[in-house]
């Protein structure tokens, strides 16, 4: 057996803002070794300090087994709305959110980054956003965290292709892998107040 002095520990995380405003995108520091490396992947102190001040109360895993597998555009309706910190656990995805908060600035406008395993990036999502992901590899697999709990009859969403969004997802939109629930989503509505 081969023992090794191991990793020295830290809680530094990057954080750079996104140009969405309240939404950041995050990198915790790994630790290296011969043996691979270790990751804080969640400090609820960390982010705190950071400014993030959420109770995530529900962990959610996706595993995708095609390249271009398309999920989205989601978001729970109030009182159930969700904020979320999505990282990637296996493989890269296209990850694209749209703000639909009627007072912001940026309403109606969507931001898309690249997320991998491989890098290790995160991206905190807060309540008033909707969510979508492009598996750019086969077996991808996705994890967020939610700040509330799965609502049925809260569940919604926007067209992954919707014409006033015109989202480029890097890829040609008719070889997408989407389920009849998101393709039947209805398309985005500027005039209606999805949150405040």
């Amino acid at each position: 057996m081969i023992f090794n002095s191991g990793y020295v520990m830290s809680a530094d995380l990057e954080i750079l803002a996104a140009s969405m405003p309240q939404v950041l995108m995050l990198k915790p520091q790994r630790f290296t070794d011969s043996r691979g490396f270790f990751s804080e992947s969640y400090n609820k102190a960390v982010l705190e300090r950071a400014g993030i001040s959420v109770d995530f109360v529900q962990d959610n895993l996706a595993y995708s087994t095609s390249q271009l597998t398309l999920r989205g555009i989601h978001f729970q309706k109030e009182p159930f709305g969700q904020a979320k910190l999505v990282s990637v656990l296996q493989g890269a995805v296209v990850d694209v959110i749209v703000d639909l908060r009627q007072s912001s600035a940026k309403f109606g406008q969507h931001f898309a980054t690249h997320l991998s395993a491989k890098e290790g990036n995160q991206l905190f999502i807060p309540v008033g956003f909707a969510h979508g992901y492009l598996t750019l590899e086969p077996d991808t697999i996705f994890t967020y965290k939610v700040s509330n709990y799965y609502s049925p009859e809260h569940d919604t969403g926007i067209r992954f292709d919707d014409p006033t969004l015109r989202i480029e997802w890097g890829a040609n939109p008719k070889l997408f892998v989407v389920s009849r629930k998101d393709a039947e989503l209805p398309c985005f509505d500027p005039n209606k107040e999805y949150f405040a």
